[in-house]
């Protein structure tokens, strides 16, 4: 029987568990021949205004099903590795942990440690691959099912899966979609490998991209970019960091928009507001670097969300602006 440690803390890393969990299960269709002996997630952390303690998603999964659950913190601490050891598990698997593990970690399984990746490796290593793959203005995406080395995403990578990226995807509606193939390609994945069917595949290093952890001014919109660019960072940054400007001296996030390719006059200035009709929609329009950007949905600090039109009929003023 193989013994099976499961690493993962947010919503990403449910779909594999779940997926696991239904083949280890008494009477599936195939026996799968392994046991989840346990689940390792963050510590738990205060939520909401309240400030109680929630669950992270795998966490809340792995109780459901009874499987325990480890929250040990930092792997690196030698009696959390040595704690980990003594498992004796013969297979560990990383999705969206956390954490980078160390070598006397990766070390331990006789199988080694497969990671869950939410890129076509080599592009995109690091913390915010899907979001990048929006920002970049990519027609697919995928997921790679890799051998964890002591690198950031470095590893051999044993198989991957590509799905195309549709004009309204956001990071949310993407992210949903690689967790459900990660969860395939990762049960295809496993039994090939414990098999020995599977030659691991060194990354072209050459070839790499990298990735950097997102932060809340990165939302930041620069409306002398080209529309274009901009209607992919609101999809990419959706639903964090979010978009936004400012328009007299309150926040506006920008929650939808698309571009639209026009010439503009030399003399507008970026930032630049109007009304525009198009397709039988009123938009708040934007003056950007290239073209205009059409502004589906947005919400002013301390209001609700509205769609354009709604927006329009209480802020009228915001036409003839400048947004800062």
């Amino acid at each position: 029987m193989l013994r099976i440690i499961y690493m993962g803390t947010p919503q990403f890393a449910v779909p594999a568990l779940k997926a696991l969990i239904d083949g280890a299960a008494p009477g599936a269709i195939v026996p799968a021949g392994y046991e989840i002996v346990t689940v390792i997630t963050r510590p738990d952390k205060p939520s909401g205004r309240g400030r109680g303690v929630a669950f992270a998603p795998v966490k809340q999964v792995a109780l459901e099903h009874g499987i325990p659950v480890w929250q040990p913190g930092s792997l690196k601490k030698a009696e959390n590795s040595d704690a980990l050891a003594a498992y004796q598990a013969d297979l560990y698997i990383v999705a969206a942990f956390g954490q980078i593990l160390p070598q006397k970690v990766l070390d331990q399984p006789r199988y080694g440690t497969l990671n869950i990746h939410a890129s076509l490796l080599p592009k995109y290593r690091g913390p915010d691959p899907i979001t990048e793959s929006i920002v970049q203005g990519n027609r697919e995406t995928g997921v790679s099912i890799m051998l964890l080395d002591a690198g950031i995403d470095t590893g051999p990578v044993l198989a991957r899966k590509s799905i195309p990226i549709t004009p309204d995807d956001t990071t949310g509606t993407l992210t949903v979609k690689l967790a459900e193939l990660g969860a395939q390609a990762l049960v295809e994945t496993i039994p090939q490998w414990i098999a020995g069917k599977i030659t691991p595949e060194p990354q072209e290093d050459g070839s790499a991209t990298h990735t950097h952890m997102l932060h809340k001014e990165d939302g930041i919109i620069d409306w002398s970019r080209p529309a274009a660019v901009l209607a992919r960072k609101v999809r990419a940054y959706q639903p964090w960091p979010g978009t936004y400007t400012h328009w007299r001296g309150k926040l506006l996030k920008i929650i939808a928009a698309r571009p639209l390719s026009v010439e503009l006059d030399a003399s507008i200035r970026p930032g630049s507001t109007g009304a525009r009709e198009d397709g039988g929609h009123r938009y708040l329009s934007v003056a950007t670097g290239s073209g205009v950007l059409l502004i589906k949905q947005l919400q002013l600090e301390g209001k609700k969300a509205l769609n354009a039109e709604e927006f329009l009929r209480g802020h009228g003023q915001i036409v003839g602006d400048v947004l800062e």
